[in-house]
């Protein structure tokens, strides 16, 4: 998915707690959804950023030369200005894009 294009706010945003336990029924369970998925994107988004620093970083250990490389700052500055894992996965829950299951449900269903 592309995490670069989401309408997830900057900044943290009061939720409506109602809002966000209507699909589950259990704020609990849909706070433990958001976070599996928070999770699941802050991992993608750090293989993603090692990989294009990776290609800008220099192959001499010499701890005397440090220098600036422009690129790894202005990719670094780009994903800092993105909005964090924990509040693209909100907006994802509140927009009906994760899907997720409750086993222990389904096995209650089938057992009536």
């Amino acid at each position: 998915m592309d995490y670069k294009k989401t309408n997830a706010p900057t900044t943290t945003v009061t939720q409506n707690i109602m809002d966000l336990c209507e699909d589950t029924g259990n704020i609990y369970e849909s706070v433990a959804i958001i976070a599996k998925r928070a999770n699941q994107i802050s991992s993608d988004l750090k293989t993603e950023i090692s990989k294009k620093l990776q290609e800008f970083a220099s192959s001499s250990d010499n701890l005397d030369e440090v220098f600036e490389n422009r690129e790894q700052i202005e990719i670094s500055r780009f994903y800092e200005k993105m909005p964090k894992p924990s509040l693209i996965a909100t907006q994802e829950f509140r927009d009906g894009k994760i899907y997720y299951r409750n086993p222990a449900k389904e096995n209650e269903e089938e057992d009536f």
